[in-house]
């Protein structure tokens, strides 16, 4: 399992064009704390577009359906990923996340 980002990271390898793109899919699962994988990166360490994607697939996972489990409620999710700010996801990319969510989470409940 925690080889995927490695694994994403050797495939694009051969296509030249996509070579800056190679560190983010690489690091999309560092936490901000340092406690992710592949690499253990902390904070800036990771790359910004890492931090974001870290961010929204963790709140996809949260919020849809798996084999092993359904999904959670978004208050839920939200709840998680704003207690996770600081540990697991960048807290300056929670901020705007939420910022940029909670507007349409609202639109949505009416």
């Amino acid at each position: 399992m925690e080889r995927h980002p490695e694994l994403g990271e050797r495939i694009l390898a051969p296509i030249v064009r996509l070579a800056d793109v190679r560190p983010i899919v690489r690091h999309c699962h560092e936490r901000f704390d340092g406690d992710g994988y592949p690499d253990r990166r902390a904070a800036g360490d990771i790359p910004v577009e890492s931090r974001i994607i870290l961010v929204c697939d963790a709140f996809h996972a949260m919020t849809t359906d798996r084999s092993y489990r359904g999904r959670l409620p978004v208050e839920e999710a939200v709840r998680r990923v704003r207690d996770g700010a600081g540990t697991q996801f960048d807290p300056a990319v929670v901020k705007i996340f939420l910022n940029l969510f909670e507007p349409v989470a609202a639109a949505a409940r009416r």
